[in-house]
């Protein structure tokens, strides 16, 4: 009995404590999706144009540096494991730019481009640091696909509660902090999560565990890496989603406070929605692992895009009457919430086919490629948004906005996400692991097991 209690109590630090990583990643990591387009364009007064072209500039560093951080965290061997001691030592590093990213230097509309470029690809850079990890760690905290879902819940949970924290205060906090000054007020919210991240990452580091068993490290190039990446069918199917997905998302997430505040006409829906989009999906998360047994997950992926779907359309038809938004945006916040929960738990399985295909255990560098990925979609939003501002004639300092700017931002948080989000149905609908993932889990087991006692053996022959 009390080896159950232990058990039990294990696997519940383990998950708070994996979980808790992704509050850290959203307190900054939402404040850069809701906030960041419309701080350096009306905050620090720089063009939308060359904000669009650093936004794309920055995502080609990122993808070589992405691409660097998953191949060392394959071979990384260290006795906290590959993936943990990313977490320790990239925290304080974090914190610091993130704080800077929302620092308005008082020189010259030059000088601060390339302080916001400067800033912008260190935040890039130690977020890659930090959340790579949260992604290739998965597969070693355990082998068992249902308790994979259950820290992929765990995760989403903590990171709605994260958004949810920046989506409903931060508005606040910034005129709490600013007393009528913007900029002064970003900073300081900014050092307020950079300090509560930084803490939060410390403690997953001390909370979790890399256990399931891996082989010895292997001498496997970086070529060789990448050509068992090739060979991975659901991954590739996969890797396709999450342009789609994350496009819509990070365009639909910039638009927000654009959308309600020159189409709405309501500064305060923006916070309403954006809480909602957040305190949702953190409830509806509890009832994943539920569904995720029952559909499968690919199944329950689909079901709660269409879902979201019909909330976006919910939300649109209602123009700008309040009611019908906050019913649209509940019904879409609904879909969401589910469909970004079972995303991460399917993001594992890959890794597992890979190695069972291939022999070649790629966690560290499918991680980084996904998050590549995710930050292509994320610039991709931001240089479609950029040309849409420059081409329909945005002002960031005028109160009122001219029809074509207003057409343009509708356009980024309903049109092009909804296109996004059908394409994200279609594309996963290519995607057939799950009906084999359990022959193919026992096989990996199998030789996982067979390979371990050889190794035994081979040492203790050395020793005889």
């Amino acid at each position: 009995m009390d080896g159950l209690k232990k058990s039990a109590a294990y696997l519940w630090r383990q998950r708070i404590g994996y979980g808790s990583a992704d509050f850290a990643c959203n307190l900054i990591w939402q404040m850069i999706s809701l906030y960041l387009l419309f701080f350096y364009t009306d905050i620090m007064q720089l063009s939308a144009t060359a904000i669009s072209l650093m936004f794309v500039v920055t995502r080609v560093i990122d993808g070589v540096t992405d691409l660097l951080v998953g191949y060392a965290i394959d071979h990384t061997h260290t006795r906290w494991g590959q993936s943990r001691p990313y977490f320790l030592f990239g925290a304080i590093p974090f914190a610091l730019f993130a704080v800077l990213a929302f620092t308005v230097p008082e020189i010259s509309e030059e000088g601060r481009l390339i302080y916001a470029f400067v800033t912008y690809v260190g935040l890039s850079f130690m977020y890659t640091i930090v959340n790579i990890p949260l992604a290739s760690v998965l597969p070693s905290l355990t082998g068992d696909a249902h308790e994979r879902t259950n820290l992929s819940t765990s995760r989403k949970f903590f990171g709605f509660l994260g958004a949810s924290i920046v989506s409903a205060c931060s508005l606040w906090l910034v005129a709490y902090f600013g007393q009528g000054n913007e900029a002064a007020g970003y900073h300081d919210v900014m050092l307020l999560f950079g300090v509560i991240g930084c803490l939060i990452f410390f403690f997953t580091f001390a909370s979790i565990r890399e256990d399931v068993p891996v082989a010895a490290p292997q001498k496997v190039s970086l070529k060789e890496t990448l050509r068992s990446l090739g060979q991975n069918r659901p991954w590739k199917i996969f890797a396709v989603n999450i342009l789609f997905m994350w496009t819509g998302f990070f365009i639909q997430a910039s638009a927000l406070i654009y959308y309600f505040k020159y189409y709405v006409g309501s500064t305060a829906m923006a916070g309403v929605v954006a809480s909602i989009m957040s305190i949702v999906p953190m409830l509806v998360n509890f009832l994943v692992p539920y569904l995720s047994k029952k559909l499968g997950k690919c199944r329950l992926f689909l079901a709660s895009a269409a879902v979201q779907l019909l909330g976006l359309a919910v939300l649109w038809a209602g123009g700008v009457q309040e009611t019908v938004i906050i019913i649209g945006a509940v019904i879409m916040a609904a879909g969401y919430g589910a469909k970004e929960s079972i995303y991460f738990s399917i993001q594992a399985d890959p890794v597992d086919y890979g190695e069972w295909k291939t022999g070649i255990n790629t966690a560290g560098t499918l991680s980084s490629v996904n998050g590549f990925l995710g930050k292509c979609a994320q610039a991709a939003a931001g240089g479609l948004a950029g040309l849409l501002f420059a081409v329909s004639g945005y002002d960031g300092g005028a109160a009122m906005q001219s029809s074509a700017a207003i057409t343009a931002i509708e356009a980024m948080y309903v049109y092009i996400p909804a296109l996004l989000l059908v394409a994200s149905m279609l594309t996963m609908r290519l995607y057939k692991l799950d009906e084999d993932y359990p022959r193919i889990k026992a096989e990996l087991d199998e030789r996982r097991a067979q390979a371990a006692a050889e190794a035994k053996l081979d040492v203790v022959m050395e020793k005889g």
